[in-house]
């Protein structure tokens, strides 16, 4: 099944990455009592009055595809957020969002407290250099109000060519006016994944969503960094990430597991009640530093989840989005998509996130660097190796190249708080696992 932290809208393009895709029958319905039906078709009968009505009285002549796509579209809006009805060109875009690059502004939204809400801005992308940030709402587009718009039609706008530009209105907690704010679309890169090492032996591998391709690429990315240096600890930064396809998360909590569920769905009906679990062949067993944010959400959630009941890693951060639910993708005959919320996901010990979020075991609020003035003096302590003729060190041939790269690290993770406290406690995992390895 396919999940998604936004309802169908992720503006990474223009709709969302779903968690997975199920496809039903006609035959897969409930069975409904015979009370149910028959209040059923009185309501059909009276929305057939009302439709042919409308078609022989209203003051202009109406599209009745465009009237009828726009109720079911308001039917499954009416149930939840992420319930929706994907028309043909809609439902072949959300195809093709997992599979590779698009155009679009990179954001992922869904309707929260009937206002259209930013899950997370998706890294490197229009969206993420214009600032705006998770639980940002979007009030205006293009000077239109968002909130007489269903999603769908909020999204449409938020699309465009590349290169051209969209107007939106902001409001963040604490500001006291609106602000606007144009971007110009552009290219979502295809890549989800980036890996380096942070110092010699401490891996940071950041996914910034769930595509087709992103256990592949992880595994691949780790392969050359083991020529380098041997993996000694692990950052896995997944802040703002939205999510994405369901079963590349679990391969992702999977090479850090090697037994037990990772993620489980519970529905109404058995064959919606699925489990997903790690395998023996899993199970890199270095320390382990999860970061996550307000923006993970879905498929981000789930593996900060997992990691967190195995007690495999310490997640550090803040709390995450909530996203708990399970989306199932009906294809219909004339190539449009039904999407409709199936089941709930839970962690491996049971836990329910849905409107709760990952509360991590360390919390870490992002505290944005605020460079020094010009001008200002920084304190300096004197050391040894600053003293004038002072007798040469052992290491002190090599200084200028460990200075250039301390430096790098150094300015790092200065400038981001978050990662610096998962670096500090990742080394102190590191010298806790060597201290149990010498007794």
């Amino acid at each position: 099944m396919f999940s998604t932290p936004s309802s169908f809208y992720k503006i990474i393009s223009a709709s969302v990455i779903l968690i997975s895709i199920t496809f039903f029958c006609c035959t897969a319905m409930a069975e409904i009592t015979q009370k149910e039906r028959e209040s059923t078709y009185k309501q059909l009968e009276i929305f057939s009055n009302v439709l042919s009505i409308l078609q022989e009285n209203y003051v202009e002549e109406i599209d009745t595809e465009e009237v009828l796509n726009g109720a079911i579209r308001g039917l499954l809006f009416s149930l939840d957020p992420h319930s929706s009805y994907l028309p043909p060109d809609g439902f072949k875009e959300l195809q093709e969002e997992t599979q590779g690059s698009f155009t679009g502004i990179g954001i992922e939204v869904t309707i929260k407290n009937n206002l259209l809400t930013i899950v997370s801005p998706i890294a490197d992308t229009p969206a993420d250099r214009a600032g705006l940030k998770a639980n940002d709402l979007i009030l205006e587009i293009n000077g239109l109000k968002t909130k007489s718009m269903g999603p769908y039609e909020a999204i449409k706008k938020l699309r465009g060519k590349r290169g051209t530009d969209v107007t939106i209105s902001i409001h963040r907690e604490g500001w006291e006016k609106l602000k606007k704010i144009t971007i110009t679309r552009g290219i979502i890169p295809l890549q989800s994944v980036k890996a380096e090492f942070l110092s010699p032996g401490f891996v940071y591998v950041r996914i910034t969503n769930f595509q087709s391709h992103s256990s592949k690429d992880f595994k691949s990315k780790l392969q050359e960094l083991k020529k380098e240096y041997p993996i000694n600890g692990f950052i896995l930064d997944l802040r703002s990430n939205p999510g994405g396809l369901l079963h590349q998360a679990v391969e992702i909590a999977d090479y850090f597991l090697d037994s037990g569920r990772i993620v489980y769905t519970k529905g109404r009906r058995n064959d919606q009640n699925t489990v997903f679990s790690a395998h023996a062949t899993g199970g890199e067993k270095y320390p382990l530093v999860v970061l996550v944010n307000e923006g993970s959400a879905s498929a981000s959630e789930i593996v900060a989840g997992a990691v967190q009941a195995h007690k495999r890693g310490i997640i550090v951060g803040t709390q995450t989005f909530g996203k708990g639910s399970v989306q199932t993708i009906i294809p219909l005959p004339d190539g449009a998509g039904l999407r409709m919320t199936t089941a709930r996901y839970y962690t491996p010990d049971d836990r329910s996130i849905q409107a709760r979020g990952i509360t991590p075991d360390v919390v870490v609020p992002f505290i944005p660097c605020i460079p020094p003035e010009k001008g200002s003096a920084e304190r300096k302590f004197i050391k040894e190796i600053d003293l004038e003729n002072h007798l040469t060190g052992p290491d002190e041939l090599l200084k200028e190249e460990k200075d250039n790269t301390d430096t790098t690290l150094e300015k790092r993770l200065l400038e981001d708080n978050q990662l610096r406290s998962a670096y500090n406690i990742l080394k102190s995992l590191n010298l806790f696992s060597k201290y149990n390895a010498a007794d």
